[in-house]
C-alpha cells in the first residue's frame, strides 16, 4: 500500500521544502518510487527538483479548484532516480477553491493509479492554517515536523500539535507523528540543545529524530536546483538526510510488521 507522508510545521522557514525534497530523492534513489505533491504555493519542493509549471498548466492545486482532476495530469517526471512532481500553483487564490471537503487530496491519493503507480507520496504543506492543510492531515499515515531548534519553530510545532490532535479524533483515526526533525542544527550551541531538550520532554525523546546539522551545501543545492545527494554527496547534508532516511524506513518496515504471537 502507497505510504502517504505529510511534512508539516506551522512555521514557515522551518526546513520543510528542503526536507520534502531530499528525502524524497533519498527514498527515490533507494528503490521506492516516490511522488512529490507540492502544496506550498512557494512552489520551492517542485523548483528543488527543477520543475516549475508553465502558466495555465495542471497543478497539485487544481485538485480543489477544477472538480474530478485526475492529479495524474499534473505529475511530471524529474531527472532523478524514482522521484516524479505534482508541481503547485504558485498563483494559487484560495478564493477559487471547489471542493472544500477534508477529503479531496485523500480521494485523490488514495486512487488505484496513484497505488499503481508510487510507493510513497510525501506532501510539503503550506505552514498556513487553512484547508489545505487539514487536508494533508486527512490524507496522511504520518506527519514528519521539521524544526530549526529556537523558539518560535517550536511554539510552530505546538500550534500543529493540537492541530493533529483534532484531525486524528474526527477524520484521520491512522494518523501518526513519525517524528521532530531538528533542523540547521548545532549541537554546540545552547540553545539549540535547550529547546530541543524542552520537546522532547514535551512530546517524547523517542520522537525527536537525529536531526540535520547546519550545511550551506543545502542552500546551494536548491539554487542549482537539484538535491543534496546529487549536488554534494559527501556533504554533512547528503550524510544527514541519509540517516534521516534509514530512521524513516526502520519506523515504516516496524509499521509494517507482522504481530508476533506468544506460544500457547
Amino acid at each position: 500500500m502507497t505510504t502517504i507522508l505529510a511534512i508539516s510545521n506551522r512555521k514557515g522557514g522551518s526546513g520543510k521544502s528542503t526536507t520534502s525534497v531530499n528525502l524524497a530523492a533519498e527514498c527515490g534513489a533507494r528503490g521506492r518510487r516516490t511522488l512529490l505533491v507540492d502544496l506550498d504555493t512557494q512552489g520551492h519542493a517542485g523548483l528543488g527538483f527543477g520543475i516549475v509549471p508553465e502558466r495555465d498548466a495542471p497543478t497539485a492545486h487544481h485538485i480543489f479548484t477544477s472538480p474530478d482532476f485526475d492529479l495524474q495530469a499534473a505529475i511530471r517526471p524529474t531527472a532523478f532516480a524514482g522521484v516524479s512532481v505534482a508541481p503547485a500553483d504558485q498563483l494559487f487564490d484560495g478564493m477559487a477553491v471547489v471542493d472544500r471537503s477534508v477529503s479531496a487530496l485523500q480521494r485523490c491519493l488514495r486512487g488505484p493509479e496513484i497505488a499503481a503507480r508510487f510507493d510513497l507520496v510525501i506532501v510539503d504543506t503550506p505552514p498556513s492554517l487553512d484547508m489545505i492543510l487539514v487536508n494533508a492531515l486527512a490524507a496522511a499515515d504520518g506527519v514528519l515536523v521539521p524544526m530549526i531548534p529556537h523558539a518560535l519553530s517550536a511554539e510552530g510545532v505546538r500550534q500543529l500539535a493540537r492541530l493533529f490532535f483534532r484531525i486524528a479524533t474526527t477524520v484521520n483515526s491512522g494518523l501518526t507523528v513519525v517524528g521532530l526533525l531538528p533542523v540547521m542544527l548545532n549541537v554546540h550551541t545552547n540553545h539549540h540543545r535547550e529547546t530541543m531538550q524542552d520537546i522532547a520532554r514535551e512530546f517524547g525523546i523517542e520522537r525527536v529524530l537525529t536531526g540535520i546539522r547546519t550545511d550551506i551545501r543545502l542552500a546551494e543545492a536548491f539554487a542549482a536546483r537539484k538535491p543534496i545527494r546529487d549536488y554534494a554527496p559527501s556533504s554533512r547534508g547528503a550524510a544527514d538526510y541519509a540517516l534521516l532516511t534509514d530512521e524513516l524506513t526502520a519506523v515504516w518496515q516496524a509499521d509494517t510488521a507482522p504481530a508476533s504471537h506468544a506460544p500457547s
